[in-house]
C-alpha cells in the first residue's frame, strides 16, 4: 500500500492530523445522532398516540357516552354508529386500518385506529412540529460538524506551533551558526524535550565534525600555499637578478619575462585556488578607485593587447570610487579581461562603469547559447582557443557571490560579449 504524504510544514501536518481524528469521531457521533434522532422522534410520535389511544379506550369504557375534546395537532374521536361517522372530517371517514399516514393540506397527519366492541376509537395526530424539529436538530448535528472540524484545525494549529516551537527555534539557531561556531555555540539547551535536545546533540556531533574537517582543510591549504608560494618567490627573485646583467642577450630577456610573466600567474592562480578551496575573504574594505584597478589589472595583459592590435577602452574617470574589496575586484577584473583578449582577434576591449554597475565589453568569439548553463562551471571551457585551467569565470562568481555582487552577461555568438557586475 502506498504512503500518503501530506505536503506542507510539520505544524500544518499536526494540525490536520488533529482536524481529521476529530472529523472521525465527531463524524461518526453526528452520523449516529443523525440516523437516530428519526428513530427518536419516530418512537415519540407513537408513543404520543398509543397514550392517547389508551387514555381515549379508558375513558370511553368509564362514560360510554363522553365526547372527546379535540385539539389543534390532536384529535380523538369516537364513532358509535354511522352517524358519528359522517361527523368526522372527510379525509378520516371510512379508515378501519390500525396506522396510517395521511397527506392533507401539505401536512402529514398519522392515524392510529382501533375497535373495541363494535366502536370504533381513531386518533389523528399531525406531525408537523416533529419534522421541524427534527429538520432543526439535523441541520444543528451538521453545523456543529462543521464548527468543530474548524474549531480542531485552528486550535491543532495553534497546539502544533507550541509544539514545534522548540523544533523552528532549533532551526533558526542552526541558520545563524557559522562554520567555525561549533565548540562557542552549543544548540542543546537544557528546557529541551527529550526529542528535540536528541536532534541538537546530532546536529552539534554534525557541526563539531564539520568544525575538525575545516580546521584540517585550512591547516592543509596553509601548508600548501606556504610551501608554493617561497618557489614562486624564489623564481621571480632570481629572474629580477637576472635580467638586471649586463650584456643579457635579447633572446634571454624575451625569455625570462616569460618566465615572469608565466610565474605570476602561477602566483594569481595558486591565490583563486586557495580563494575558492577556503572560501574566505582576499582582503579589507576600502575605497577603491575603479580605473586604477581596471589598468592595474590589465597591465599584465599589455604585450597580447599590443601584439593583437586590439583597441583598449576605459570609459571611467578617474575620480570613481567605491568602497569594496581592492584584492577581490582585481582578481575578478583580471580573469574577465584575460577572457576578453585570449577570446578577442581583432577590434575592442572596453571597460565601463555607470550606476554602480562595471561593463566589460569585446568584440570577440562571444558564447554559444548551449555552453550558457556551463558557464561558471569548474575546468569547462566553451573554446579551445587561448589558454587556462578552465576555472576563471568559477573564481568570478564564487567572489561576486561571496561579496553579493550581481554578474550577469550578454553574448552573441561572433560578435563578442559583455559582462556586466553591479555592485549592491
Amino acid at each position: 500500500m502506498p504512503e500518503i504524504r501530506i505536503e506542507g510544514g510539520l505544524r500544518l501536518r499536526v494540525a490536520l492530523a488533529l482536524a481529521a481524528f476529530c472529523i472521525f469521531i465527531v463524524g461518526t457521533l453526528s452520523i449516529s445522532l443523525y440516523f437516530a434522532s428519526d428513530n427518536f422522534e419516530e418512537a415519540h410520535i407513537e408513543q404520543v398516540i398509543q397514550m392517547e389511544m389508551d387514555h381515549l379506550i379508558h375513558l370511553y369504557r368509564k362514560h360510554s357516552d363522553f365526547t372527546p375534546q379535540i385539539g389543534s395537532n390532536l384529535q380523538s374521536y369516537v364513532v358509535r354508529d354511522i352517524n358519528e361517522e359522517l361527523k368526522l372530517p372527510g379525509y378520516l371517514r371510512g379508515l378501519d386500518y390500525d396506522r396510517l399516514e395521511i397527506v392533507h393540506n401539505y401536512q402529514v397527519t398519522r392515524v392510529s385506529v382501533e375497535h373495541v366492541d363494535d366502536v370504533k376509537f381513531l386518533v389523528a395526530y399531525q406531525t408537523t412540529l416533529h419534522e421541524q424539529r427534527l429538520s432543526k436538530l439535523r441541520f444543528l448535528i451538521l453545523f456543529s460538524l462543521i464548527a468543530v472540524v474548524a474549531i480542531a484545525f485552528v486550535v491543532g494549529y495553534l497546539i502544533a506551533g507550541l509544539l514545534v516551537k522548540q523544533v523552528t527555534d532549533l532551526a533558526e539557531r542552526v541558520k545563524l551558526l557559522a562554520p567555525g561556531d561549533g565548540k562557542n555555540a552549543m544548540l542543546v539547551q537544557p528546557d529541551m524535550d527529550e526529542e528535540v535536545a536528541q536532534l541538537a546533540h546530532a546536529l552539534d556531533d554534525y557541526q563539531n565534525r564539520i568544525q575538525r574537517m575545516l580546521q584540517r582543510e585550512q591547516e592543509f591549504t596553509a601548508n600548501i600555499s606556504h610551501e608554493l608560494r617561497t618557489p614562486i618567490t624564489t623564481i621571480l627573485t632570481s629572474c629580477e637578478l637576472l635580467i638586471v646583467e649586463p650584456d643579457l642577450p635579447d633572446k634571454v630577456c624575451v625569455r625570462i619575462n616569460r618566465i615572469v610573466a608565466a610565474t605570476t600567474r602561477m602566483g594569481e592562480q595558486l591565490q583563486a585556488l586557495l580563494f575558492l578551496a577556503r572560501e574566505q575573504a582576499l582582503g579589507v574594505m576600502e575605497p577603491v578607485a575603479i580605473a586604477e584597478c581596471v589598468f592595474d589589472a590589465v597591465e599584465p595583459l599589455c604585450v597580447e593587447i599590443y601584439r593583437k592590435k586590439l583597441n583598449f577602452e576605459v570609459s571611467i574617470t578617474p575620480e570613481v570610487t567605491i568602497t569594496l574589496n581592492r584584492q577581490a575586484l582585481h582578481t575578478v577584473l583580471m580573469n574577465l579581461l584575460r577572457n576578453a583578449v585570449q577570446y578577442t582577434e581583432s577590434g575592442f576591449i572596453r571597460v565601463e562603469f555607470n550606476n554602480r554597475r562595471l561593463s566589460i565589453m569585446d568584440s570577440g568569439i562571444g558564447i554559444e547559447p548551449a555552453y550558457m548553463p556551463l558557464l561558471y562551471e569548474r575546468f569547462f571551457r566553451g573554446s579551445a582557443q587561448g589558454q587556462g585551467l578552465g576555472i576563471g569565470l568559477a573564481i568570478v562568481q564564487r567572489i561576486c557571490n561571496h561579496y553579493a555582487w550581481l554578474i550577469e552577461v550578454e553574448s552573441t555568438p561572433g560578435q563578442g560579449s559583455t559582462f556586466h557586475i553591479t555592485f549592491p
